[in-house]
């Protein structure tokens, strides 16, 4: 054993041990309990950045615990391989995105590898393998015909330059975020899926998830956003049609003053036909985001079209506008106005001179009012209830309530004719029945969610399985014609799809009728590869179906780790998907995650790492430079893995410190492993007591480390190893009998501290278990457990107080009586010096366990 830590020499050893013994291979034909570790799989840009070093680090510690625990642990990894990012670089390096992906895929496995990680490589996945999407080619096609996938006209984010549709979050200050050209709103047809159908349960099934953070929960709630409401139809003056709208607040209904439409809408098609100026601004409004969040925070415009539509309750004419603040693609596209109650609808109104009607007296308004009349009928001289400064206090509260344009508190009917007096339940249920009653309207439940819209104008992405026949329509693929192969040999020029310009893709024939058809090429949203694949781990070389039986033997998920930006789309569209594959009877659980770590992002200077921050770190250079053990022993250590993790180079060096101790103190305990000497009832106090800590913290660690607080566990085996450089070395006699008993709690010790570690700084602790003679592999071990005996202490230290100031200390027997705490204090050589010149005890007090104090006079 060399005296140096040899990191370099002991980690590619341990890992050449892993692979050869294929130590991380997981079986389902197995008598322990399963537990399924999953941490998101990366898209392989290249290089590991730090906050992967940290996101695979998590999972590893935990499936190396659960390892020890006794699990029959498996943790999968692959590459999430599709994407945009690959058509760029393939473009700025004038190669082709299938081999710019694969090439990044071996240098990131090669770096994964370093860290050590117990992944059973055999299950590897990468999404943009044909043995990979067929299957999602296929769950598609069975989805179509279910008509839970179909094909509709949709608004999107149009780059003109890059000839592609483009999310909200590419379009910066209306512009594409690559090209930087002007973005258009354009009407194009495209696949969505059926989410929609799925609302209900996806919503409730959350209450199920006992595992995961209420952040989370509550944010995927918020997206959902289930509403109750009212379907409202406002008859188009002149002409037959209704125009409908959708409201949460059917009781400010009275107060509408105007419609507005979205630029989309059919009826703002139909005004622009013999207005120019309104054509133009429609067309303007097409050119703007339609992300929500944008259209909240954009200026308000609008133009009036010159049509009208009558009030469904009190006949009333509104005028018609186009607006850019209502979105197509929400509700009906169009919105009932009412800028009493609305802040949305009295910003529009305010700068276009329209009326506003106040048909809410808030609840705060009402109890204002109560409370003044209470206090008015009091009585008292009226001339002084009238002076009081409470009587003030509540007219000025009155007064700026009442001094409010647009109050959005619910409260009673005002100017609303019969609904006056009503409260918002009471209206809500009286408005729908005259609404149901006159065929204008209902009652309706409404979710925030919207289909998820699967097309993408792309090339790097998995085929849309559809073929287009003239004489059959859209037809899908046929099972035995799939996968539809994704030419990888393609040059990318930066202006569309490559494969919308090659006849040998998209020509072919109907699979129906024979006849001459094209597919399909669009591909697909790359969240539909990421949605499905913890599944198909399970599943990973079956060739006759989606997944097999394995998946039933794996699914749920135990622990699946990955960042909080995740909280939303990709955990919503897994949790879909897993409902998906269950009603088409592929497997049988409800929700695909049981417990869900979040962890927080890798910062440096206050600022997450970025390379156009100048502040990124290289993982590559931090192993080569201190080793794989040290890189994930900070990761751990420096901050909880819910929590931003603040980089810090001292904090490395601190790391690699700890571990060139432990390496020390093994080195010169050689072989102690094989030693016999075992704890016994009559060690000596001062081991008694080195035991007790040893053990205590052990105890504090497991805990911790059943709340996933792994930089605790680091501070825990931290502390173990200062407790264990501190205990003498000497033999200690006990009457007759010899006791070895240095040796006994330095081996069960470093037992409990390489354990301990082994998780967290897999490479060293696999070295020092053979060295220092435990066993082969530290892996077969058990994991430590406290020893309860050695928790309780047979002694206990009390703190001596001479008239409240410290003076000494004494360790009795934990059975002493108070007389002979009392007793043994006062024989002490610090106590009696006090007690001369005919200075007495007036008094002591005994502190149970802690402290005694004699009182001297």
């Amino acid at each position: 054993m060399q005296q140096q830590y040899p990191f370099k020499e002991i980690e590619q050893q341990a890992q050449q041990y892993w692979e050869s013994n294929q130590t991380f291979a997981a079986t389902e034909t197995s008598n322990k309990p399963k537990y399924y570790c999953l941490s998101m799989f990366p898209y392989p840009s290249g290089r590991l950045h730090m906050g992967h070093v940290r996101n695979y680090t998590l999972g590893d510690v935990l499936s190396r615990f659960h390892h020890m625990r006794g699990y029959n642990v498996m943790q999968p990894m692959g590459w999430d391989a599709f994407g945009l990012p690959a058509e760029n670089a393939a473009i700025a390096n004038k190669t082709a995105p299938a081999a710019w992906t694969y090439s990044n895929i071996e240098h990131m496995k090669t770096q994964l590898k370093q860290l050590g990680l117990a992944v059973d490589w055999k299950r590897e996945i990468a999404t943009c393998k044909p043995e990979y999407y067929k299957w999602e080619q296929w769950l598609f096609t069975e989805l179509f015909k279910k008509g839970l996938i179909y094909k509709k006209t949709a608004t999107v984010n149009w780059d003109p330059v890059d000839g592609t549709v483009l999310a909200n979050e590419q379009v910066i200050d209306g512009c594409g975020w690559r090209s930087g050209a002007l973005v258009e709103k354009r009407d194009i047809p495209q696949y969505f899926m059926k989410i929609t159908a799925y609302a209900e349960e996806l919503l409730n099934d959350l209450d199920k998830l006992n595992g995961w953070p209420e952040q989370v929960k509550t944010m995927q709630r918020n997206w959902i956003g289930k509403s109750y409401g009212c379907e409202v139809e406002f008859p188009i003056v002149g002409q037959e049609g209704n125009l409908k709208v959708y409201t949460t607040r059917p009781d400010t209904l009275m107060g509408a003053t105007y419609v507005a439409v979205a630029a989309e809408h059919a009826l703002a098609t139909l005004a622009a036909r013999d207005n120019p100026k309104l054509a133009e601004f429609i067309a303007e409004c097409k050119r703007g985001s339609v992300a929500e969040a944008d259209v909240a925070t954009a200026e308000k415009k609008g133009m009036d079209t010159g049509l009208f539509v009558t009030h469904p309750l009190n006949g009333e004419q509104l005028p018609v506008w186009v607006a850019n603040y209502v979105l197509a693609s929400y509700g009906e596209g169009a919105v009932m106005a009412v800028p009493a109650h609305d802040e949305r609808d009295f910003e529009f109104a305010f700068q276009k001179s329209l009326r506003s009607i106040k048909v809410i007296e808030p609840d705060t308004e009402t109890n204002l009012k109560k409370q003044l009349a209470d206090l008015q009928s009091q009585p008292q001289d009226p001339e002084l209830i009238e002076k009081s400064p409470l009587i003030a206090r509540l007219r000025s509260d009155l007064d700026a309530i009442r001094g409010q344009r647009c109050v959005t508190e619910k409260g009673i009917l005002i100017n609303s004719g019969k609904y006056d007096g009503l409260n918002f339940q009471q209206v809500f249920d009286a408005i729908a029945a005259d609404l149901e009653a006159k065929n204008l309207g209902k009652k309706r439940t409404q979710y925030r969610l919207r289909d998820w819209g699967v097309s993408r104008q792309r090339y790097w992405g998995c085929p849309i399985p559809i073929i287009h026949c003239a004489d059959c329509g859209e037809v899908p693929v046929p099972a035995e014609q799939l996968p539809v192969v994704l030419p990888e040999n393609v040059t990318m020029d930066g202006v569309g799809s490559p494969i919308k310009k090659d006849p040998n893709f998209y020509e072919t024939t109907c699979p129906t009728c024979g006849g001459k058809a094209t597919r399909e090429t669009d591909t697909l949203d790359t969240f539909f590869e990421s949605s499905w694949y913890f599944a198909r781990y399970a599943s990973f070389d079956c060739d006759t179906k989606m997944v097999d039986e394995r998946a039933n033997y794996w699914l749920p998920v135990d622990q699946y780790v990955g960042g909080i930006e995740h909280a939303i789309l990709h955990l919503l569209y897994a949790r879909f998907f897993n409902k998906l594959m269950r009603d088409v009877g592929l497997i049988k659980n409800d929700e695909p995650f049981t417990n869900l770590l979040t962890q927080g992002m890798v910062l440096k200077d206050g600022s997450k790492m970025s390379k156009s921050k100048g502040n990124t770190v290289d993982p590559q250079q931090l192993i080569d430079a201190y080793g794989a053990d040290t890189a994930r022993l900070f990761m751990m250590f420096a901050s909880p893995p819910e929590q931003s993790l603040e980089w810090a180079d001292s904090g490395v060096e601190g790391a690699n410190r700890f571990l060139r101790r432990v390496w020390m103190f093994a080195f010169e305990h050689q072989g102690i492993g094989n030693s016999t000497p075992e704890p016994s009832s009559d060690m000596p106090e001062e081991y008694k007591k080195v035991r007790h800590e040893l053990h205590l913290t052990l105890g504090q660690a497991n805990y911790d480390l059943g709340k996933q607080q792994f930089n605790t566990v680091v501070s825990a085996a931290m502390k173990i190893l200062n407790t264990l450089e501190r205990i003498p070395s000497q033999k200690v006699f006990v009457g007759e009998k010899i006791h070895f008993s240095y040796q006994v709690i330095a081996k069960e010790g470093l037992s409990i501290l390489l354990r301990l570690l082994s998780p967290i700084c897999p490479h060293i602790t696999h070295e020092l278990w053979k060295e220092l003679g435990y066993g082969d592999d530290i892996l077969s071990a058990e994991w430590p457990d406290a020893d309860p005996a050695a928790m309780v202490q047979d002694t206990v230290e009390y703190v001596i107080q001479v008239n409240g100031k410290l003076r000494g200390n004494i360790t009795t027997s934990r059975q002493a009586s108070k007389e002979a705490i009392e007793k043994m204090a006062l024989e002490q050589t610090f106590v009696t010096k006090f007690l001369t010149e005919g200075a007495t005890v007036r008094k002591i007090i005994v502190v149970p366990n802690k402290l005694v104090n004699v009182v001297i006079g």
